[in-house]
């Protein structure tokens, strides 16, 4: 049944039911856990969609900022190099458990450089728009960093259902049939093994019956016979005593006594 040969007895049946139990509690408690996934993974991917379509319209501004801050203060993609000494966004990550799977969410860390001179360009001319494009281009950061999240979780969900699916689907058609088939393979050599036994007893307690009663008349045959054979005796030993009797009786005359 499971690949090896199956003991039929009591503790067999008992260790695979509950081996069957748990493969139930652990099919029960997977499904619930790839529904809460694949509940959030809806959520995500409809959100992951919106932003998309939003990423392509603030792009689409932000290059349009560029241009209008390029007009109004001529070429400043270089003082902009030069004015830079180090980053001032950085990362974070931070983690979301779902059913027991670690999603991992960035945030946008932005500190102040003493050393940079981005508030001096654009002071002749521009500097308005300069402030706006900047402005643009950290809102559409904030929505790359939103899209790098909300794609990272949804990989990673689809990888976990896709495997919580297999697992779900071997318990449900491999490992839960497999033992419920050994337990009632084993119950049911159980049952003919009962059945096997009371029949055996029945015919053991006949034969015992059957030699008891064989017993018994061999007893009061026995018994019968003895009485038979005294009551011969008695009565050949009181025939005996009749004819001595007889003889007794029968012998001549006694002789007169003359006084």
């Amino acid at each position: 049944m499971s690949g090896g040969i199956i003991v039929t007895s009591l503790a067999t049946k008992q260790a695979f039911q509950a081996k069957l139990k748990a493969a139930k509690k652990g099919h029960e408690l997977l499904k619930r856990k790839c529904d809460a996934l694949k509940a959030r993974f809806r959520v995500i991917m409809l959100e992951l969609l919106d932003t998309k379509k939003n990423m392509g319209q603030q792009a689409q501004e932000a290059l349009l900022f560029v241009a209008k801050a390029a007009y109004a203060a001529g070429d400043f993609h270089q003082k902009v190099k030069d004015s830079v000494r180090r980053a001032t966004i950085r990362l974070d990550m931070t983690s979301e458990n779902i059913a027991g799977v670690s999603l991992p969410t960035l945030h946008l860390r932005e500190s102040e450089d003493a050393d940079s001179n981005l508030g001096q360009i654009g002071i002749d001319r521009g500097g308005q728009t300069i402030a706006r494009c900047r402005e643009k281009f950290r809102e559409l950061l904030d929505l790359l960093v939103k899209i790098a999240t909300l794609q990272t979780s949804f990989v990673t969900l689809d990888q976990v259902i896709r495997v919580t699916n297999r697992r779900v689907n071997a318990l449900e058609y491999v490992v839960i049939p497999r033992f419920q088939g050994v337990v009632d393979y084993v119950s049911q050599e159980i049952e003919e093994m009962e059945r096997e036994d009371y029949f055996r007893l029945k015919k053991v307690i006949d034969m015992k019956r059957k030699a008891n009663l064989a017993d018994d008349l061999a007893r009061d045959a026995k018994k019968a016979a003895m009485i038979k054979d005294y009551e011969d005796q008695q009565k050949k030993q009181g025939q005996e005593e009749d004819g001595q009797e007889e003889n007794i009786l029968d012998e001549g005359e006694d002789p007169d006594i003359i006084v």
